[in-house]
């Protein structure tokens, strides 16, 4: 199934918003334009992920019809 592919990828893309968070600590001069990327970045991980629960609630509810 892709599906665990895409959850990993989402896993994937949580992990780069945490250390663009990182680099904002430690460079207060981008610290403004790196939050705001990595609010970017994990809400494409948000979005990834709701997109699996969506296609996968979709595909159960087929096999039952």
């Amino acid at each position: 199934m892709p599906f665990k592919a895409i959850l990993l990828e989402a896993d994937h893309l949580n992990g780069v918003g945490t250390r663009l968070e990182g680099l904002a600590d430690r460079h207060p001069s981008m610290s403004e334009k790196l939050m705001g990327i990595a609010g970017s970045v994990r809400n494409a991980a948000t979005l990834l992920s709701v997109l699996v629960t969506t296609m996968t609630g979709e595909e159960k509810r087929s096999k039952l019809q």
